[in-house]
């Protein structure tokens, strides 16, 4: 097990780092929630149907969290929060939701553990490896994907 990576070739000219070339991380599926939850049930005496509905309903509760403005902390995993996007206003008096909130969104982040050593580490990245994606019968070896923002 892996996470692979492909290259991509800067090709923005307006950038300090034009023409040079980065290696990006590429998902190759999906895992749904009925999957984990099958995985889960092959692993301890939970049956699925017994995962889907805990899963099920911790999506609805840890939205009414997040939005009554409450931290969501799943120990082992990590700790959801929403944040802002906003535009400025002259003043805090002509500041207003209607006209300042731009959006709102998720952040995450992993739990993170500190080994005897002082080493820290997220959730999901310990003994993480990396690897070059395989090439396929369709890869020419030429063709890389390009950054152009």
């Amino acid at each position: 097990m892996a996470v692979q990576y492909r290259l991509y070739q800067n090709n923005n000219s307006k950038s300090n780092q034009y023409r040079k070339w980065y290696g990006r991380a590429v998902m190759i599926d999906t895992v749904d929630t009925n999957k984990l939850a099958e995985q889960i049930e092959a692993n301890c005496t939970v049956k699925r149907a017994d995962v889907l509905a805990v899963i099920s309903e911790l999506v609805v509760v840890m939205k009414q969290a997040l939005q009554d403005s409450k931290r969501v902390k799943l120990d082992g995993f990590g700790t959801f929060k929403l944040g802002l996007t906003t535009g400025p206003s002259d003043t805090a008096k002509e500041f207003s939701v209607a006209q300042n909130v731009k959006d709102v969104h998720v952040l995450f982040q992993p739990e993170l553990r500190i080994d005897k050593n002082g080493k820290r580490t997220r959730t999901f990245l310990d003994g993480c490896k990396v690897t070059a994606l395989p090439k396929n019968d369709a890869d020419d070896g030429d063709e890389q994907t390009e950054i152009t923002e």
